[in-house]
């Protein structure tokens, strides 16, 4: 409290009164995860915590200052022979560098996989969501769920809590009756569906590579080369960006993890040859 009063920041009640509205002294009953079944989609917090309040006290209006600051690069492209999801590996917290061997695909079944830009715990917590509901799905209906069907719930989901301080940006890619599938999905329930995105601060970088060297006739090595190339240009030009180039190749049969490549080695052999 002394430090508050010595430093000019709002005082503790006044924090308080932001984050928990007032009134709310008595447990209620809620489900502890997401429910397609409940009328009312709640967070498994304590009762009375309000994120979005949360979230408009961490800036300098409020006396404190939390930069929500993310940094990564993914991508993802179809052509003929499935799809190519490749991503970097390095977890940022701001300036600081949490993990350089994060896997940022999300592997939801044998025939779907997810990517994850922006924060780490959100991506995690939908898209494992994501995977119980398919997982359901499955076993109600005999059949696999389609690439846009799984799509769609996520975005539902994210619609559910809009404005409420998500951060998320998605690919979810597939393959089911129609081939293979390429979704975006982002944290405000935008849906969309094209033959290539790129998501995180190094997708300025990863696009102009893959849009220089994109054709639907690439041969499997070629959308290899490819993919890899993009995510190892963005990780050099982006500082939030690096560790190792993590690829998967969408099959019919299946997904393979294709490679787990050092960025640094990558980088040296692009300027020796092809950079």
């Amino acid at each position: 409290m002394a430090i508050f009063e010595v430093s000019g920041y709002k005082k503790y009640f006044e924090l308080h009164e932001q984050i928990f509205p007032a009134g709310l002294t008595h447990l209620v009953d809620r489900t502890n995860h997401y429910n397609f079944g409940t009328k009312t989609q709640e967070f498994a917090v304590p009762p009375g915590v309000d994120p979005s309040g949360f979230l408009k006290s961490c800036n300098h209006d409020g006396g404190v200052c939390i930069e929500m600051n993310h940094g990564t690069t993914t991508l993802a492209f179809k052509f003929k022979h499935g799809v190519i999801v490749a991503v970097d590996s390095r977890a940022s917290a701001g300036n600081y560098l949490a993990s350089k061997d994060a896997n940022k695909v999300i592997e939801i079944n044998s025939y779907l996989l997810g990517t994850m830009s922006g924060s780490a715990a959100d991506c995690q917590h939908w898209e494992r969501l994501l995977a119980k509901e398919c997982r359901l799905y499955r076993l109600r209906n005999n059949h696999r769920i389609s690439v846009a069907a799984a799509s769609k719930l996520l975005s539902n989901m994210m619609l559910g809590y809009r404005g409420m301080g998500l951060s998320m940006g998605s690919m979810i890619c597939g393959w089911d009756k129609q081939g293979p599938g390429l979704y975006y999905v982002d944290d405000n329930g935008t849906r969309l569906s094209g033959r290539m995105f790129s998501t995180g601060c190094g997708n300025s970088y990863a696009y102009g590579v893959v849009d220089s060297g994109y054709r639907e006739d690439m041969t499997v090595e070629e959308a290899y080369e490819l993919g890899r190339r993009g995510i190892t240009h963005a990780t050099h030009r982006d500082a939030y960006s690096g560790g190792v180039v993590n690829m998967y190749h969408m099959r019919e049969d299946g997904w393979i993890k294709v490679c787990k490549d050092d960025v640094s080695e990558l980088i040296h052999q692009y300027r020796k040859g092809m950079f």
